[in-house]
């Protein structure tokens, strides 16, 4: 009985002697691969982990990280004023809300879907456990990563992974999960709870760029808000702490801009995330159109993040150093550029105009415009409003009018400018860009001749085929590209018309970049049509490939800034509209400019000397060199230097992750140019923004 009881007491001591052994193992990081050079300091005292990072000028954040199961991970949140650290926040939890629906890969186009309703067929939210496993802390260039195992929710798993960014008082968060089921969509809602929030004060900005916000109190029902700048901000007496996600990559492709109140605050969010909180958040049901969500394909790493940044002052000190990343939701002007904005479907002409509906002196929606830095707009008006095929009286109507209204609207910095998407004759959708106003009808009756005189309107041309379309475009000098190519009305276009006559044309020019679709595993944006510009260029066709927006209303209330992209043309003044505006359509052409997000800016770019466009010679003894500037606001990820030899695809990475925030750099960069026909670039940063360029052609 003695030696029974001796046996259990040492049973007992051993499993408690190994409950604490892995709770310690537990709670210790791995710091192998911190590199202690680059001015982050990590320490540990038990189960908290100490971690500081320079950010800007003598000024260092600080958090304390508990590494206990159950306690809130940000114990401790600081900054520094004058070298003397204050406490910010305290006893703050990371959360995640991941709602998981059903893609349809079947009845268009697999991934590349947008035409899909994920809200309308069954779906389900899940909290997302975090149950703190094994934790590691390494450098990465500039920044700092600490790795946390022990993220779930349903059939995801993954870890929690913080990115600490040198030079700014700047952090992501990010919840990095897979799964391995197929056909699935995702949303999701992030932000920092607490049980015993220390908050003063919850503040934003509201649409009307006025800085506002409320009291805070432990109580508070949470509340979905409406802001401008994507970000929500809470005040203590000793500093803010802001919440703001990616600006572009978080919200995935909408017909529509509508603020969907993007944040959120106060207690018991969605009545999943207990204690109080503030954080941001998807709309599941979109613009009530076509909701594609984002993609998450098996096995690929799905990165829900948000970022944080700490200010020693006031929320609305804090929110101007936040608003520089996307200065201030602005297209910069950049010398020898203007800025072009294409694909919007507004229809002001049909549903202002022509209703007779009361006008402003300067519409609301070129007011936006201008406030976003655009200098030029590309519309596609009448997409089902108006009557492109006739009756002619009504159609020449039509057109006259937005003529008219672009030149009212047009001046010395800023040109509206007509087009449509005719999405006849060629196949697909597509857009059209004629140099000055012309009048067509897109259809021709027997016994109507191809091009007429009209007393009033001048030359009318009256269109039936894809060849006599051709023939339009020719004689007036006009574009035209692919719009959302290899997806929406485009599935299969390019590819099914690329033999055809008016394809190897230059008159038409290539297709245009948008987000779609959106999926937050991956480094860049926009991969459908980076594949098709490498394909085109492989194709052996000069192509060229612009941003579009592709969206219907243009309000100050909207989010434009996120689901706008631009054009950066190589112009010096803007033509005369009266004169007509062909150098805009040269440039086009030529391909002599580059388009991005907005953070990321390419202004210099040659191969060899020659710029993007360009064809060179390269022979087996040339040294081939691409030089760049590029200009960024966060830190930079990597510039990929694409090339193709009419079979293959090579890229040539350049890891930029030893860049900080906002900065300027140029690069001579040496390239093989051997066997290859075309060569261009792209650069993308912390946040997913990015910059591409046109292609230089190899001979």
């Amino acid at each position: 009985m003695l030696i029974l009881k001796q046996l259990r007491a040492i049973g007992l001591s051993f499993i408690v002697l190994m409950f604490f052994y892995t709770l310690s193992y537990a709670q210790t990081i791995n710091q192998q691969g911190l590199n202690k050079k680059n001015g982050v300091t990590v320490t540990q005292k038990a189960s908290n982990v100490e971690l500081t990072w320079p950010v800007g000028g003598s000024e260092h954040g600080r958090v304390v990280l508990d590494l206990t199961k159950g306690s809130p991970l940000f114990k401790s949140i600081q900054i520094t004023s004058a070298g003397k650290y204050k406490e910010v926040a305290a006893d703050l939890d990371p959360q995640f809300i991941l709602t998981i629906g059903k893609r349809d890969l079947i009845s268009q186009n697999g991934w590349n879907i947008f035409f899909d309703r994920v809200p309308q067929k069954p779906f389900k939210s899940y909290n997302v456990n975090f149950d703190k496993g094994n934790a590691s802390v390494k450098s990465d260039g500039s920044r700092t990563v600490v790795s946390i195992d022990g993220i779930s929710s349903h059939n995801f798993s993954g870890h929690l992974e913080l990115t600490f960014y040198n030079g700014s008082p700047l952090f992501n968060i990010a919840a990095v999960m897979a799964t391995q089921v197929d056909s699935t969509a995702i949303l999701y809602d992030a932000g920092l709870t607490s049980p015993n929030p220390k908050w003063s004060k919850i503040s934003w900005s509201a649409t009307n760029n006025e800085f506002t916000g409320t009291a805070s109190k432990a109580t508070d029902t949470a509340r979905n808000v409406e802001v401008k700048y994507r970000t929500i901000i809470g005040e203590t007496g000793k500093g803010s702490l802001a919440v703001f996600p990616a600006p572009h990559q978080y919200f995935y492709p909408l017909d529509e801009a509508f603020n969907l109140k993007f944040t959120w605050y106060g207690n018991n969010y969605r009545k999943m995330l207990p204690g109080y909180g503030i954080g941001i958040r998807q709309d599941l049901y979109g613009d009530h159109r076509y909701v594609p969500w984002f993609n998450a394909p098996p096995g690929t790493k799905q990165r829900l993040n948000f970022f944080c940044m700490i200010g020693g002052g006031a929320g609305k000190v804090l929110l101007e150093q936040i608003k520089l990343f996307t200065h201030g939701d602005k297209f910069i002007p950049l010398p020898g550029y203007k800025t072009m904005a294409s694909h919007f479907h507004n229809e002001y002409t049909t549903q202002v105009l022509l209703k007779n509906k009361p006008v402003e002196a300067e519409p609301e929606y070129v007011r936006v415009f201008k406030e976003l830095g655009v200098n030029i707009v590309h519309l596609a008006e009448f997409h089902g409003t108006g009557h492109p095929k006739g009756p002619d009286e009504r159609r020449l109507t039509e057109l006259n009018t937005l003529f008219k209204e672009c030149e009212k609207e047009s001046g010395k910095n800023f040109m509206l400018l007509p087009g449509e998407e005719p999405n006849e004759f060629f196949g697909g959708h597509w857009l059209d860009f004629f140099p000055k106003p012309v009048y067509w009808v897109m259809s021709r009756k027997e016994g109507v001749p191809f091009v007429a005189d009209d007393s009033r309107y001048g030359k009318v041309y009256h269109i039936s085929n894809k060849d006599e379309m051709l023939k339009l475009l020719e004689i007036e000098n006009g574009l035209a590209w692919t719009a959302h190519a290899r997806t929406k009305g485009s599935t299969g276009f390019p590819d099914a018309y690329k033999n055809e006559a008016f394809y190897k044309s230059d008159h038409f020019n290539g297709a245009a970049w948008k987000n779609i679709p959106a999926d937050l595993s991956t480094e860049r944006m926009g991969k459908r049509v980076f594949d098709l510009m490498d394909d085109m260029s492989n194709w052996g066709l000069k192509k060229k490939v612009l941003a579009e927006s592709d969206i219907f209303s243009i309000t100050r209330e909207n989010e434009m800034y996120a689901h706008v992209n631009i054009n950066y043309l190589k112009l010096n003044t803007l033509p005369d509209f009266k004169n007509g505006w062909q150098p805009i359509l040269d440039v086009l052409k030529s391909g002599r400019f580059f388009a991005t997000t907005g953070e990321v800016l390419i202004p210099d770019f040659k191969v060899n000397g020659a710029e993007a466009g360009s064809t060179i010679k390269v022979t087996p003894a040339t040294r081939s060199t691409m030089d760049f500037t590029v200009k960024w606001t966060f830190p930079l990820n990597f510039a990929e230097i694409v090339s193709g030899d009419g079979r293959g695809v090579y890229r040539q990475r350049i890891n930029l992750k030893s860049t900080t925030a906002f900065g300027t750099q140029t690069f001579h960069i040496p390239i093989n140019l051997k066997n290859k026909t075309w060569v261009r670039l792209e650069v993308w940063d912390a946040a997913v923004n990015g910059a591409f360029t046109q292609t230089v052609w190899v001979n």
